[in-house]
């Protein structure tokens, strides 16, 4: 796609509801006297997941640790760190909603060229095409893998993909693996075409500079430093920084795609540039949400299990999602349109494996 064609998405039928839910919504903030934002306990959360990141690794760059099968488990606490950072610190801040200031916004979304990917890459991809045509085929890329996955069943079919259900979950562990090393620098120049550099009020020269000089960066603390200070192998290193990879990129994947690659989803395709549905509507079709009833699992992952109230309201901080859901369901029921919901982690995992299994025929 050299340029985005615009979408619309109409039903007058649905009018009222959206004007429903909205007003419902705006009035739970104003009659709770709350700011849309993350507040402090958001800036708890941050501190935790960048320490759940950086503390693994300084034990291990100061040889605090040694022992090689500690050092693996710190490897995993790292990744775990990673992902957390991305999905409780990174995602909120980039959707402008970590704070009410908006330079803290920008450096707390700024976080993740210091993990290896590049920010406003995840703005075009995430914030432009993914909420903007979520699970729409040739516009949102969450559901445009590289060609050995299949997320999509107006998506071309090979005979490999028949077996993606079995092999699928190794690939969603390289997922950040090749954001660092390979996506970042093609879809800079694909962006640039699409003209979404320019709709982010950036551009290709200024996004190749930063991805260069923040991958610098980070393999010089994630290479170069455990090599001079750690009594490590090349070897051991490479499984050390797979191993964080790994563990990040599954984390991640498993959270986004069970969110909409799923058996209750659905994925229209436009007629003529258009949708038959309002855009919340179309939100709630493409989108579902699980285990809204484990709090501490919601607290880890930064809400993203309440992907109906994020995909409804990205303005608002995933703090909020856990109190607005009742409101968005009861308002969804009145007006007889679809929650979609899965109480249990694990069954939501076992959906998504057989919608693989489907897709792959």
């Amino acid at each position: 796609m050299n340029r985005i064609q615009p979408i619309r998405f109409v039903n007058k039928e649905q009018n009222d509801f959206v004007k429903t839910l909205r007003k419902r919504v705006d009035a739970y903030f104003k009659e709770n006297n709350l700011s849309k934002a993350g507040g402090f306990s958001i800036k708890v959360k941050a501190v935790f997941m960048l320490a759940l990141y950086v503390t693994p690794y300084a034990l291990m760059i100061f040889s605090v640790v040694t022992n090689s099968w500690m050092l693996l488990a710190l490897c995993v606490l790292m990744g775990l760190g990673m992902a957390g950072i991305g999905l409780s610190v990174m995602h909120d801040a980039n959707h402008g909603t970590f704070s009410n200031k908006k330079w803290l916004n920008n450096v707390a979304g700024f976080s993740l060229n210091f993990l290896g990917g590049n920010v406003n890459n995840w703005k075009a991809q995430h914030n432009i095409m993914h909420h903007s045509f979520t699970n729409i085929e040739g516009y949102d890329e969450d559901i445009a893998p590289a060609g050995i996955l299949r997320f999509s069943p107006h998506s071309e079919k090979h005979k490999v993909h028949k077996y993606q259900y079995i092999y699928a979950w190794f690939f969603y562990g390289l997922m950040t693996l090749s954001w660092t090393f390979m996506k970042d620098f093609k879809d800079a120049v694909r962006y640039q075409k699409m003209g979404l550099y320019k709709q982010l009020k950036t551009s290709f020269a200024k996004e190749m500079t930063l991805i260069i000089a923040t991958r610098i960066l980070y393999f010089a603390y994630m290479v170069v430093l455990p090599l001079i200070f750690m009594d490590i192998t090349w070897w051991q290193l490479i499984i050390g920084f797979l191993t964080v990879h790994f563990v990040a990129g599954t984390t991640l994947a498993l959270i986004f795609q069970l969110a909409h690659v799923m058996e209750e989803t659905k994925f229209p395709l436009p007629e003529d540039g258009s949708v038959n549905n309002q855009w919340a509507a179309h939100q709630l079709s493409t989108t579902l949400n699980f285990a809204n009833n484990k709090k501490v699992f919601s607290w880890l992952i930064g809400g993203l299990n309440f992907q109906v109230e994020h995909h409804l309201f990205p303005h608002i901080s995933h703090i909020h999602y856990s109190k607005i859901a009742p409101i968005v369901e009861k308002t969804a029921q009145e007006f007889n349109m679809p929650y979609n919901s899965e109480n249990s982690f694990f069954r939501a995992l076992a959906s998504h494996g057989r919608m693989l299994y489907q897709l792959g025929r």
